[in-house]
């Protein structure tokens, strides 16, 4: 796995670009056939407001013996269930594309194909943004936004020093933050930290953008881009929520 630093986004990785998640299903640990290493797919899409806080998840999956079906259950699952989290690996599309083609499926729909078998939306709360650090932004921009990504699932040693060399995270960091990184755009400032949250497997990334300019496709598509790259390293997004 490798990223690369770009102008435009904090990193991209090599198979980004489709807007839809894609996630395998491994088969239970007292499965214990040679032949089954995967047992389906699950696809997903957040809806979000317009200011980028998550709205509802849609969400299809699929099984050679069942074909598509509501996995809204299963979704659920793979954010609070532990042996569920366990069985779920983000994975890309081109991988689901093989996946789906081994197992007897032939050619993974496309995307706009994909969207027909939502049918079970699942609505998340959002609330007027909270206030996190100061009201008004530092001198010279006009606007202060902070939002957080929850994540669920963990990351191993390695997969946490792949982030820091990719973000060029300064040596030593900080104790609450395992992982951050900064990017300047056009007068814009954007930074980043990551951290574990609370007692279980879980993870939030925080991200603080200061405004010079009407820089909303350059927020958006690094909010994305960010929440992209944790999700290729294995972490499974929950929800994004804006705080200023």
């Amino acid at each position: 796995m490798t990223t690369e630093p770009l102008r435009a986004v904090p990193v991209l990785m090599p198979d980004a670009g489709p807007p839809l998640d894609y996630y395998l299903v491994l088969p239970r640990p007292d499965d214990h056939s040679p032949d089954t290493t995967v047992e389906g797919i699950v696809v997903e899409e957040f809806t979000r407001h317009h200011d980028f806080a998550t709205t509802g998840l849609d969400s299809a999956g699929w099984t050679p013996e069942a074909g598509w079906w509501s996995s809204a259950a299963l979704s659920r699952g793979m954010r609070t269930d532990p042996e569920v989290l366990a069985r779920v690996l983000p994975t890309s599309r081109r991988e689901a594309e093989d996946v789906h083609r081994a197992l007897g499926g032939g050619q993974l729909p496309d995307e706009s194909l994909l969207r027909t078998h939502f049918l079970d939306h699942q609505p998340i709360a959002t609330a007027p943004p909270l206030r996190l650090g100061p009201a008004q932004p530092p001198a010279g921009f006009h606007e202060r936004r902070v939002y957080r990504v929850l994540f669920a699932k963990d990351l191993r040693a390695e997969q946490v020093a792949s982030l820091r060399t990719a973000w060029r995270t300064p040596a030593g960091g900080t104790v609450a933050s395992a992982a951050s990184g900064r990017l300047d755009e056009h007068g814009d400032q954007f930074t980043w930290d990551l951290r574990r949250v609370g007692h279980s497997l879980a993870w939030c990334l925080d991200m603080t953008a200061l405004l010079r300019t009407d820089a909303t496709a350059t927020l958006g598509s690094t909010l994305s881009e960010l929440t992209n790259v944790l999700r290729q390293h294995g972490l499974i997004p929950v929800t994004t929520e804006r705080f200023a």
